[in-house]
């Protein structure tokens, strides 16, 4: 399968469509293309938030089986149209990036890991903002958008909670996606075949990294 539709792979599972999970891509992972951070205003390096392959392998406890996907290492958010349109419009978001991190990005990295062996997914990315408010208007965005699509009753989101500062989703399956607000970055893990508690160290070791 090319690497190419391994984003798309990843908001199905994420929507519990876990079949998705069971593929596996193969080639070599490629270094990030320059992205909208080269002129930030954020006083946060969203690439030094971001966790090192062999942290994110032994919080996993996937070691050396755990690799980035190919392609799925990149600096700008990435909208998937195809599935976007094929989704209830409220849930639209699921399935882009620019929704889910708004327009007033100063800077932003994901990556998105596979392990075949477990035919499991999960992905660690960052937002940074200009400010505490810019951040903070973006995460009440995205409340309303996670709200919006589980009162369509659709069952993309599947069970929702928030606080203050967080957002979290599960389906029926093994998948899920948090969002966590501090300072000017936002934060997301969101992953597949993976118990909740592996996002939950995973989102705890970025947010220690986050100076606020």
């Amino acid at each position: 399968m090319p690497a190419s539709h391994f984003r798309p792979l990843l908001a199905v599972c994420a929507v519990a469509l876990t079949v998705a999970c069971t593929s596996t891509v193969t080639g070599s992972a490629v270094r990030s293309a320059p992205g909208i951070d080269d002129r930030s205003r954020s006083p946060v390096d969203v690439d030094g938030v971001l966790l090192e392959q062999a942290q994110m392998r032994a919080i996993t406890g996937a070691g050396d089986d755990l690799s980035v996907i190919p392609t799925m290492d990149g600096k700008y958010p990435v909208d998937i149209d195809a599935f976007a349109k094929r989704v209830p419009p409220p849930c639209a978001w699921i399935f882009a990036e620019t929704q889910t991190f708004g327009p007033e990005l100063e800077e932003f990295h994901k990556t998105t890991y596979q392990n075949p062996p477990k035919g499991s997914l999960i992905s660690q990315g960052a937002a940074a903002y200009r400010d505490v408010a810019t951040a903070r208007r973006t995460f009440d965005g995205l409340v309303e958008l996670v709200n919006g699509c589980a009162s369509s009753a659709s069952g993309y989101v599947g069970e929702w909670t928030r606080t203050d500062d967080s957002v979290r989703t599960r389906t029926s399956s093994e998948c899920g996606r948090d969002y966590r607000l501090k300072s000017v970055v936002l934060v997301e893990v969101t992953f597949c075949a993976y118990p909740s508690s592996v996002s939950d160290i995973v989102m705890a070791n970025i947010l220690e990294r986050i100076p606020g």
